[in-house]
């Protein structure tokens, strides 16, 4: 059989340009040739081409068929007569040439075209790895393979199975928390989609819709959205598309092939158009992650401020490492793009409606954390570092937060930049409020010689008036304890008075219980007498 098949190849690949009955076919590179009375007996399209032209170099009239090396042997096989093995990888190539060279039963019984499609409906749209692999295989032929109606049949084909197990698309974001709590371990991912999908056992481990291209991709999410697909489980697996297409990709800038930047970018935008607006369910995390590669990528406008008002509206879900995000372009003056943090936190207040404080005091902490760490930059300007310590104070306004958090990061900030005049030191530490700084935070600001002397001596002041009045509270604290003491005291006397009384009682009851016993044997023994007189 393997003899057969290499003849076969020979005998298709062979240049003989001499003889008239053959067409010559270049593919990938290669000379390709066929008989062309057998393939005209099977082939609709070159029996009229033979008519039309029967000395005519067909080869030039044939030039857009939709072929490789692979599918145009099986084409050569099965004109001449041999069996073929159609496969889930050719199945769409092969039906895509049969549809172009005409090779339908109305011109020949059992033809190529109705034993592709056949093989179709019962080997690829019944599963869902193999409509997968099949759509991946047809990337090359696409246009041909809409217009067979192949790619309509798996589509379909994919969304039926979804909407019967949506879990197909992966694990949605809420369910993988919850399992995380129950099994109370700590998951620094936990926000982040398919960190583990919890499927049916439904052959998952080969394919992915993940994997298609994004011209294939999007237009089946599309579809998915109009089917109504469950929205968790849409957003779930286009987690995973980004993870897949952007996310792996480690670096991204002038190294990349421009080709690479602008399909990237493409993605990116598609993925931001098709992400449901409902709030968490997605992460935070995530929306982070394709806000910096969509700032990378210079993706539109739209697209970024689409992103930028996502995050605000789940801005308390964020990490300090999620707000470090890199500046762009050879003349950035800042490590850490901050305009865009600060557009995003004015996203945040303007669409903060809760009366539950606790949203705002995480964003406050946050946005702390946040200057302490940006505070280390050597270029970050003092109007900066105040306009977003401007809004933490205008966070924790009514609440009982400190201002350690401030402390901190002006700390850093006059450590790393030592060049300040004294007047700028001053406008620096206008932002910290010493009457909500901690008794560690005042005990090591009162000794350090980086703030200026006017805070170091307000911090001093500060100081000696919570001592002051810490001292009558705790004398009035002392007093109480005392009081109290003494009540105690006099609750004991009281009880030892009483027990005391109470023993005396018990000692006079004792002693007429023993005088009437005296009484009752002294008159028991008068009447025995008086019995015995008697008698």
């Amino acid at each position: 059989m393997e003899l057969l098949l290499g003849f076969v190849k020979i005998f298709f690949r062979r240049p003989r340009s001499k003889l008239t009955s053959e067409i010559q076919l270049h593919l990938c590179g290669s000379l390709f040739t066929l008989d062309k009375e057998l393939l005209a007996l099977k082939s609709a399209k070159i029996a009229k081409l033979l008519q039309k032209n029967p000395h005519e170099d067909l080869s030039l009239l044939l030039r857009d068929i939709p072929a490789d090396q692979e599918s145009m042997e099986l084409v050569g096989r099965f004109c001449h007569g041999f069996e073929i093995n159609l496969s889930t990888e050719n199945v769409v190539r092969v039906a895509c040439i049969a549809q172009y060279l005409g090779m339908t039963d109305s011109h020949c019984p059992n033809n190529l075209l109705s034993k592709a499609i056949s093989f179709f409906e019962q080997q690829i749209i019944t599963s869902w790895n193999n409509s997968i692999k099949a759509l991946k295989s047809a990337e090359n032929v696409l246009q041909q393979a809409l217009q067979v109606g192949l790619i309509d049949y798996c589509v379909q084909s994919i969304i039926s199975k979804v909407l019967d197990n949506p879990r197909l698309l992966g694990e949605p974001i809420k369910n993988l928390i919850s399992d995380d709590d129950d099994d109370s371990v700590e998951n620094e991912n936990a926000f982040r989609p398919n960190a583990r999908r919890k499927l049916f056992d439904i052959d998952w481990k080969s394919e992915d819709l993940a994997t298609l291209s994004l011209r294939l991709y999007a237009p089946i999410i599309q579809t998915m959205i109009q089917h109504q697909v469950p929205q968790e489980y849409l957003a779930a697996n286009m987690c995973q598309y980004a993870k897949t297409w952007i996310f792996s990709n480690e670096k991204i800038g002038d190294d990349m092939p421009t080709y690479k930047t602008n399909s990237q970018r493409e993605i990116v935008e598609a993925l931001v158009i098709l992400l449901p607006n409902q709030r968490d369910i997605v992460s935070c995390t995530f929306l982070f992650e394709l806000l910096k590669f969509a700032i990378a990528l210079d993706a539109t406008p739209e697209c970024k401020n689409g992103l930028e008002i996502r995050i605000g509206k789940q801005l308390e879900q964020a990490t300090v490492k999620d707000l470090l995000i890199p500046s762009q372009g050879y003349a950035k003056d800042e490590q850490y793009d901050t305009e865009c943090v600060r557009r995003i936190l004015k996203n945040f207040y303007c669409n903060y409606t809760g009366p539950d404080p606790t949203a705002l005091n995480l964003v406050a902490e946050l946005i702390d954390e946040f200057l302490a760490e940006i505070s280390a930059d050597i270029d970050l300007k003092l109007s900066t570092f105040l306009e977003i310590a401007d809004m933490s104070i205008a966070a924790s306004t009514g609440t009982q937060r400190t201002s350690d958090g401030i402390y901190r990061a002006i700390d850093v900030y006059l450590d790393k930049h030592r060049h300040l005049t004294e007047f700028e030191r001053e406008k620096l530490c206008k932002v910290l409020d010493c009457n909500k700084l901690s008794a560690e935070a005042c005990e090591h600001a009162a000794q350090n010689e980086r703030l200026p002397v006017r805070v170091v001596v307000q911090v001093l002041f500060v100081a000696q008036l919570k001592l002051r009045e810490a001292i009558p509270k705790e004398v009035q604290v002392s007093d109480r304890r005392l009081l109290k003491m003494e009540e105690e005291e006099e609750d004991g006397m009281r009880m030892s008075c009483g027990e005391e009384e109470v023993r005396a009682e018990i000692e006079k009851m004792g002693s007429k219980v023993m005088e009437l016993e005296k009484e009752c044997h002294v008159m028991r023994s008068e009447i025995q007498r008086g019995g015995v007189a008697v008698v």
